[in-house]
């Protein structure tokens, strides 16, 4: 009978492994779409951190980050799940939930950064590591959401583990408020975990 159970068990997993994977193959954007965003990406930081606006300089960089987009492809776009246009895309998520991220992470910092002074000030400081369940499944919106986390002081993503199509963040929480781990994942994620199943599925 616990055989029966066990199989049973892992054969639901699979299953679910699979219609995951099928769901996230179905929503993914064309290569080609995935081309021209992480060339308009590569190309504005190139831009912005060459700062030379010469016709030479902007042809060789448009070539440069062509060639960087064709082969890195999959490393920023893979997860994206918009619809729609890809001029609507890209201006979506460049002009509208780009800077809506920097200013989250921006309030972020300045409040996170006020509870980290006034826990040294006065000295109550209750370390602890707490785990967290995201809502997110793919790998770069986990990886952004784990490093956005760490960037904020006061907590440190250790690790992330994915199971029968859950994710969990553990984060080492220099204050710990709550053990319960809806309430920390409010407090801990904020609003940033919501930006980014905007884009990422």
């Amino acid at each position: 009978m616990s055989r029966m159970h066990f199989y049973l068990r892992q054969r639901l997993e699979e299953v679910r492994k699979r219609v995951l994977y099928e769901s996230y193959e179905a929503q993914k954007l064309p290569a080609w779409e995935r081309i021209v965003i992480t060339w308009m990406a590569l190309f504005a930081f190139w831009i912005v951190i060459s700062g030379k606006f010469s016709p030479s300089h902007m042809i060789t960089g448009a070539l440069v980050t062509l060639i960087v987009a064709v082969v890195t492809r999959d490393f920023l776009t893979d997860d994206i799940r918009q619809t729609g246009h890809l001029i609507s895309k890209a201006a979506y998520i460049f002009l509208f939930l780009i800077p809506q991220y920097l200013f989250i992470m921006a309030f972020r910092l300045l409040e996170s950064n006020l509870k980290v002074v006034k826990n040294v000030l006065f000295m109550d400081i209750n370390p602890g590591i707490v785990k967290v369940k995201s809502n997110l499944h793919s790998n770069t919106g986990l990886t952004v959401l784990a490093n956005s986390i760490t960037l904020t002081p006061g907590t440190l993503t250790l690790d992330v583990t994915k199971k029968l199509g859950e994710a969990y963040l553990y984060v080492h929480w220099i204050d710990v408020e709550t053990l319960d781990g809806e309430k920390a994942g409010m407090k801990i994620k904020g609003e940033i975990e919501e930006w980014l199943k905007k884009i990422f599925w």
